[in-house]
């Protein structure tokens, strides 16, 4: 038998010209052991620009193949067992995401750094001791995550003007033992997490990135009590006050022209921006102040036992007070929820999200499972349909899509249709009345849909995952 016969997803791929594969879960992994790796056909799909394969233990190694894939944006290989990355990923010129976490790395290659139109490298979880030097020349990153390494120091061009689109940089859990002043220089700084390191001084310079909005320095050892205090109690505002103020106190009263053109950028964030950050910040306390209703109408949810098998993690959340009648505040929820599906959600294969509005939510919900033929919702915008009807239709969807937009990616709810493939059982959240509100990973349902005047939310995240994942996709579409 080929390849191909052997992996009906590729053959699938290949005869319908996708754009998009995912690779996952112990079936695959079974075949990558019995392969020995992934099989060759799949370095021949030149169409792809959308590559996972993850969760795959007997994963070990990518071929020098990749580098056929050159229409790929997105290479998502996480959660493997991947010793070693090939240089020639550097010939993927068109790569923009890269998704190298949790695995068996040691190093990166040094071809990462001809990835011009890169803008977000994930490598957490690994053994890496040190990040290639030449990153600089990755002029559209704008987010890095480095965390749960055995990484000593940043290489020296890291913080370069070059890269004035990194807006995130996240290296907790290493062995990280100074922190440059060049911070600075990283005009689009707003996210920096250097958390449990072996840091003893934070540079006074940290406080002239005039766009940071959040820091994190809890777990070092600084040699500054008073400032160590603070990281793990204050404000990211209070903090970088306290740096401007050493800064001001080393340089003396007149100060360097370095010094001076630092002021004046300060300046430029304004009153306005001054106030924005305090609400941020205000709202991040907020939200940190957990309520649990003991009253008897509290909406409850039930979960079955059949879930643990199918997609056992759950997290609710009820949010009132919302007002969507302003401009174009329902849109932006969206937008941002959206955001996180593509993001932290890892296209809703870590988690994924639901809202309702909890006005037209009866209670008592049952998290439960249901046969694809049993399963009946009416999805967002459609009339009621079985599960097996709404996913043929989708694929029918996504298929004349595709011949429509000839070399585009598929969009709304067919990106996720793989998900589902091959499950003999639905997850599925049932009200009071019988009816599905949710069809996760797919679509929830029209009864349910939030508008503008929707007033009390119901945030559902669920996750075949963990539990700790749905919490964190919960906190963060809250923030």
């Amino acid at each position: 038998m080929s390849d191909m016969e052997k992996w009906p997803e590729i053959e699938k791929a290949a005869t319908e010209k996708r754009r998009e594969l995912v690779l996952q879960g112990s079936g695959v992994d079974k075949r990558i052991s019995s392969c020995g790796g992934l099989p060759s056909s799949v370095y021949s799909l030149q169409l792809l620009n959308y590559l996972e394969v993850s969760q795959c233990p007997s994963l070990t190694e990518i071929r020098g193949e990749i580098q056929y894939l050159t229409n790929l944006q997105s290479l998502v290989l996480c959660r493997n067992k991947l010793a070693s990355v090939p240089d020639v990923l550097g010939i993927l010129k068109s790569l923009k995401v890269l998704d190298l976490s949790v695995n068996n790395l040691k190093g990166l290659p040094e071809g990462i750094i001809q990835l011009k139109e890169l803008n977000t490298l994930n490598v957490s979880c690994n053994f890496l001791e040190a990040l290639p030097d030449g990153l600089s020349q990755c002029t559209k990153l704008s987010t890095i995550n480095v965390s749960k390494n055995q990484i000593t120091a940043f290489p020296p061009d890291l913080f370069s003007e070059r890269l004035d689109l990194l807006s995130t940089l996240v290296a907790s859990d290493n062995s990280i033992q100074e922190l440059s002043g060049e911070i600075y220089k990283l005009s689009a700084l707003k996210v920096l997490d250097v958390s449990n390191n072996k840091l003893s001084e934070i540079p006074s310079d940290l406080s002239n990135c005039p766009k940071l909005k959040e820091i994190n320095f809890k777990g070092n050892k600084l040699s500054d009590k008073r400032l160590e205090k603070m990281v793990n109690g204050c404000q990211t505002k209070s903090i970088l006050e306290y740096l401007r103020g050493k800064g001001r106190g080393r340089q003396g009263e007149e100060g360097s022209d370095a010094d001076k053109k630092k002021k004046q950028q300060r300046k430029k964030k304004g009153k306005v921006a001054e106030e924005q950050d305090e609400v941020e910040e205000l709202n991040k306390m907020v939200v940190r102040v957990l309520h649990v209703s003991e009253a008897p109408t509290a909406l409850t949810v039930k979960v079955s036992a059949e879930v643990k098998d199918v997609r056992p993690y759950l997290v609710c959340c009820l949010v009132r007070g919302m007002n969507l009648k302003a401009g174009n505040s329902l849109k932006r929820f969206l937008m941002a929820q959206t955001k996180l599906h593509d993001d932290l959600c890892g296209r809703r294969t870590v988690a994924t999200v639901a809202t309702h509005d909890a006005q037209l939510v009866k209670s008592p919900l049952v998290y439960d499972v249901k046969p694809p033929t049993q399963l009946k919702i009416v999805p967002l915008g459609r009339k009621e349909l079985t599960a097996v009807e709404l996913i043929r239709q989708l694929h029918l969807e996504a298929d004349e899509l595709r011949k429509q937009k000839k070399r585009q990616n598929v969009t709304g709810l067919h990106k996720y249709l793989q998900l589902l493939e091959g499950k003999s059982l639905y997850p599925c959240l049932v009200d009071a009345e019988g009816d599905v509100i949710s069809f996760p990973p797919i679509t929830n349902s029209e009864k349910t849909k939030i508008k503008k005047t929707t007033k009390e939310l119901l945030i559902e995240v669920t996750s075949s995952t963990s539990l700790q994942t749905c919490k964190d996709v919960m906190d963060a579409l809250i923030i």
